[in-house]
């Protein structure tokens, strides 16, 4: 039951859920040991090959169908898959967005043509998938892109610079959030896939210098008149991006809950394993009071949030996880991911502030949880529309 004690929910109970958790374990301890993942911090960027093992193992597109190169599974596997690389400290590798945001985009809203295209080249690790939301001007209003693409002919022209996007030096595939009418607001954005291989106008620009997650190649993009076939617009029509958008956000702020808890969880195991050896005063730190009342708080609030995220889990697979219910998963595990790495860090003392500890790492890259799938803030704003 891990250091939470909450027992697996029924619809996680089941044995092939078991032996797939064992499986993708055994795979990041394999391929993906610690001595492997402080190269990727170092070089700010994933192994490309680490692509093609992933989808070599069959954990690219676990929730695409087979008739698409998939797995044929569905949101568990996301999520397992997500809580493996928490608790294994496998920093940096962007596969939860390229399985559980980009691929879903194409699933639903793609045409038959364009889900044979690309789906299968999703799963082999062919094709590495992003999506370009975020501009230096646009971040949480989506409705304030400035990227155009204007029709010509039998194509677009892609105009606009993006930043922050995940897997930005390593994705060829990239979704991108483009206004095909500029004086219809919400109505006038759409989604165009972009497939970089040797598309001219198309620069990557910096591998961004993070306050965390050092692995993670986030990145500024930039389009100089990319010229895209219109059968690239996702879905058929014009004007549909921002409905697509607001219908896959919801999965996109459960992904960030489930992967705060994998990190409480973590941090909960390493502080406990710490503070049972560690000794001051002739006792361990475990025998003082105060780190048994912090660690009592902390389990029991994580608790809460376990509970909560399985809750969400099993009313996004039964399709009725409504987008203010995945604000309150995404922001409130995100905030109390903040606090308790913050309080687990503090009983480290001195070492806790090391880079060499995990707890080091996780207290940076926890604080972007807060942020991106839209700010906490915004995600307040949205809960409160419902009240």
């Amino acid at each position: 039951m891990g250091v939470l004690n909450v027992e697996k929910p029924a619809f996680m109970a089941e044995e092939d859920i078991a032996i797939f958790e064992d499986a993708v374990g055994k795979f990041f301890d394999e391929h993906a040991p610690e001595a492997v993942v402080a190269t990727w911090r170092k070089n700010h960027i994933v192994d490309r090959a680490m692509w093609n093992k992933a989808g070599e193992a069959g954990l690219l597109g676990l929730s695409l169908p087979e008739e698409y190169g998939g797995a044929g599974g569905d949101y568990r596997h996301e999520a397992v898959l997500m809580e493996q690389l928490g608790l294994k400290g496998v920093d940096g590798f962007g596969i939860s967005l390229h399985n559980a945001i980009v691929a879903p985009y194409i699933l639903h809203y793609g045409t038959e043509e364009q889900k044979q295209r690309w789906l299968p080249r999703l799963c082999t690790g062919e094709l590495v998938g992003a999506i370009a939301m975020t501009e230096p001007g646009a971040g949480s209003d989506l409705q304030g892109v400035k990227t155009t693409a204007k029709q010509a002919g039998n194509q677009y022209v892609i105009n606009g610079s993006k930043t922050f996007i995940t897997n930005g030096q390593t994705a060829n595939l990239i979704i991108v959030v483009a206004k095909t009418d500029t004086t219809l607001g919400a109505r006038g954005v759409s989604l165009l896939v972009v497939e970089t291989d040797g598309a001219e106008g198309f620069e990557r620009g910096r591998n961004l210098d993070k306050l965390g997650h050092e692995a993670q190649d986030t990145s500024e993009l930039f389009f100089n008149d990319v010229k895209a076939p219109t059968e690239n617009l996702l879905g058929s029509d014009e004007g549909q991006g921002f409905f697509q958008l607001m219908g896959q956000l919801p999965q996109e702020r459960l992904n960030i809950a489930v992967q705060g808890m994998a990190t409480i969880e973590r941090a909960l195991e390493l502080t406990i394993d710490y503070v049972k050896q560690r000794k001051a005063f002739g006792k361990a730190i475990i025998d003082f009071q105060n780190t048994q009342f912090v660690l009592a708080e902390c389990k029991t609030e994580a608790t809460v949030a376990k509970v909560f995220v399985n809750h969400c889990i099993e009313q996004h697979l039964a399709g009725k996880l409504d987008a203010a219910t995945a604000s309150m998963a995404k922001y409130w595990v995100s905030d109390l991911e903040n606090k308790i790495v913050d309080r687990c860090l503090q009983l480290f003392g001195g070492y806790g502030f090391m880079n060499e500890y995990p707890i080091a790492r996780m207290y940076r890259d926890s604080r972007v949880q807060r942020i991106y799938g839209g700010t906490n803030e915004i995600m307040k704003l949205l809960i409160a529309r419902t009240l």
